[in-house]
């Protein structure tokens, strides 16, 4: 994936990471307590030459904001930010083109998002492809639930719980509202 540059920034429930290029976004990092931490495993998805925090451009900035007021409670859906998905295979793309649709406060099953995209019977590929998704928050796999209202996976520091808590900020589950046994 090749980069123009990165930046970490605070939000409301940790250090993201946003790295850029010229056709958009190229990878989001999820929220870590550390900034160091955000750093490292930042610079783990990107290419050897990006080494340095860069001052993001005017179309960047708009994100990082609009990433910072949805993670405080704000309804913002991210649809208008811009995405480098020339790495991403067909089949993931689609799954990202549809799960952005999904708007705050909204979910989805993996069932009825594959359905969505054409390919009934696919969840568990749409689960897939979520769980590698290099945009998290702005391509919200956080608002894809498993079948009978289960949470489903999340692979960001925290897990379900992380996941569990940005659907408590978009109001799409309860506040305090408690996680299912087992988790």
């Amino acid at each position: 994936m090749a980069t123009q540059g990165y930046a970490l920034f605070e939000t409301s429930i940790g250090h993201c990471g946003i790295a850029w290029n010229e056709r958009g976004v190229a990878c989001l990092h999820l929220p870590e307590r550390e900034a160091a931490t955000t750093r490292a495993r930042l610079l783990k998805r990107l290419a050897a030459d990006t080494e340095h925090d860069t001052e993001p451009g005017p179309a960047t900035r708009d994100a990082i904001r609009a990433i910072r007021e949805l993670l405080e409670g704000q309804p913002h859906d991210l649809q208008q930010i811009e995405l480098d998905m020339q790495d991403v295979p067909e089949f993931a793309r689609k799954v990202y083109r549809a799960s952005r649709l999904i708007l705050p406060g909204a979910t989805q099953t993996y069932g009825e998002l594959a359905r969505r995209i054409g390919s009934p019977g696919a969840a568990r590929a749409v689960g897939h492809a979520l769980g590698q998704n290099p945009f998290a928050i702005i391509v919200p796999c956080h608002r894809v639930l498993a079948a009978g209202g289960g949470i489903g996976g999340f692979s960001a520091r925290g897990g379900v719980r992380t996941k569990w808590r940005m659907l408590e900020i978009e109001r799409a589950i309860t506040a305090g509202e408690q996680l299912p046994l087992g988790l």
